[in-house]
């Protein structure tokens, strides 16, 4: 018999106050992390740092582009200095024809704006959360849906950027030459549902 409630203690920074969280509840769980302010960290890329969770490996860095793994699942996080640098705004309209949308919006109490998009396609689910000026995709399977977008939200809201090598890398010429055209954000109205699966069974 399925629990009907699965609970993981947090211990946030703030005098290791213990939250609970309903993890059966995508809602609550992206709720209850994005909305707190966590300055963990034990991660730091060039112009940027954040939390990688207890369960979750990071794997290699390419450029602004980590890559990370957990339970069988590959996390791909992309974190975008260019808009973060210029403060880029989020214009998402939520779906009704996918497994899972939502919006997140500083209107609503967040402190920074996003989305979360959940599609299925037989037993996978392909994860597309964006927030904190970074995105993480991940393909899973059901079972391991909830800890996906547990572990996304905590690395998503652990992000912390350091503005003044950022700075330093949008004046770099590399950086300067992709400004214009590279947004990680930038939603494609022809995207299939279709997307490719790499899940591993675990040895």
């Amino acid at each position: 018999m399925k629990r009907i409630l699965t609970f993981l203690l947090i211990f946030l920074v703030s005098g290791c106050t213990i939250v609970r969280i309903d993890t059966d509840n995508i809602d609550t769980t992206v709720s209850v992390i994005l909305s707190k302010e966590n300055t963990l960290y034990n991660r730091i890329g060039r112009g940027y740092k954040y939390y990688v969770p207890r369960g979750v490996t990071y794997i290699d860095t390419d450029e602004l582009n980590d890559k990370l793994y957990s339970n069988g699942n590959y996390y791909y996080l992309y974190v975008d200095a260019i808009s973060y640098y210029h403060d880029t705004k989020i214009d998402y309209q939520v779906r009704d024809d996918i497994y899972y949308s939502r919006k997140i919006s500083k209107e609503d109490g967040f402190r920074h704006d996003g989305y979360l998009e959940i599609r299925q396609k037989d037993n996978f689910y392909y994860v597309d959360f964006v927030y904190n000026h970074a995105k993480i995709e991940t393909v899973v399977s059901e079972r391991d849906l909830k800890n996906a977008i547990l572990n996304s939200a905590y690395i998503l809201s652990t992000i912390q950027f350091n503005s003044d090598v950022i700075h330093l890398l949008l004046d770099d010429e590399y950086f300067t030459n992709r400004e214009e055209q590279y947004d990680v954000f930038a939603k494609n109205e022809n995207q299939e549902d279709n997307f490719e699966l790499q899940v591993y069974e675990d040895d």
